[in-house]
């Protein structure tokens, strides 16, 4: 490394959210500076500290009207306020796991190009912080009406420009079998790198759709997973959002690609989503 890092690279080393090479570089850097190392050593133990302090509030049971007013009213009470749905999906998540049940799924015979889950207990705390950004990404997005996408799914180059920033292939899945058809995506940030957003609608028949009735949402959040994200299939609900995500391996043409499918439907309807998406997947043979 030939230069410093900055403050954001060694909070995201103490998290343990960097790559195994860019971890090893920072690590040499701070054997090499006394100073920023112990400057580290502080921030960390700070941490220790706050979590130590904080982490059993987490086990404490929210009440049930609190997670109904995070989830439903805050962003109908301040529609003008963008940060106000900011903050509707990160209070859920600070919340944490007492809001809504985890469990952890297996997938089974891959190569039928199918999701069979099965469950397996599992903490809520197992799920990785890309997991929480797209169930906020989510909340943040999908109330959107006049700009809920990036990039509309009838401009083309919108597969092309997200697979060449992600550098894992980004295919547009055809979901209209399931019900649901392709709004479009956009570019966002993730901890280590770019993160995208792919948007799908409920498809209404002609007539079918009330007057002020907002559409039937679901995301698809995919990035290049860390070499430490495990692959197994996993489903989470937290609040009324259910969240399938997965790790899809490394193939002759790319690296393994991460997804979390996030969206209010019941866990049947999103299992079925997740097994159109799996079954598309540009890595598989």
């Amino acid at each position: 490394m030939n230069t410093a890092p900055d403050d954001t690279l060694l909070c995201a080393w103490i998290d343990g959210e960097l790559p195994p090479e860019r971890r090893a570089e920072v690590e040499a850097w701070l054997r090499e500076h006394p100073d920023d190392a112990a400057r580290v050593r502080a921030w960390s133990a700070d941490a220790r500290s706050l979590r130590s302090a904080l982490d059993p509030v987490l086990d404490e049971a929210v009440p049930a009207a609190l997670a109904q007013t995070v989830w439903r009213k805050a962003p109908a009470l301040m529609p003008n306020l963008a940060w106000a749905r900011w903050a509707a999906g990160l209070a859920i998540f600070v919340l944490g796991g007492a809001v809504g049940a985890a469990l952890m799924w297996r997938v089974h015979g891959p190569s039928a190009g199918t999701l069979v889950a099965v469950p397996a207990a599992a903490p809520a705390a197992m799920a990785s912080g890309w997991v929480q950004r797209a169930a906020v990404a989510h909340s943040v997005y999908v109330p959107e009406v006049r700009h809920p996408v990036e990039v509309r799914a009838q401009e083309e180059h919108l597969s092309r420009w997200l697979t060449r920033r992600l550098d894992v292939p980004v295919k547009l899945f055809d979901l209209r079998e399931q019900g649901f058809e392709l709004v479009g995506g956009r570019l966002l940030p993730d901890a280590s790198g770019p993160s995208a957003q792919l948007m799908y609608e409920a498809i209404t028949p002609p007539g079918a759709a009330s007057a002020g009735a907002k559409p039937q949402r679901v995301t698809v959040y995919l990035r290049k997973p860390d070499d430490a994200t495990p692959a197994a299939f996993r489903y989470e609900q937290r609040g009324e959002l259910g969240l399938f995500y997965w790790v899809e391996g490394k193939s002759a043409n790319s690296g393994p690609t991460g997804y979390a499918l996030v969206g209010t439907l019941p866990r049947e309807k999103l299992l079925a989503l997740a097994q159109a998406i799996y079954s598309q997947d540009p890595s598989r043979p």
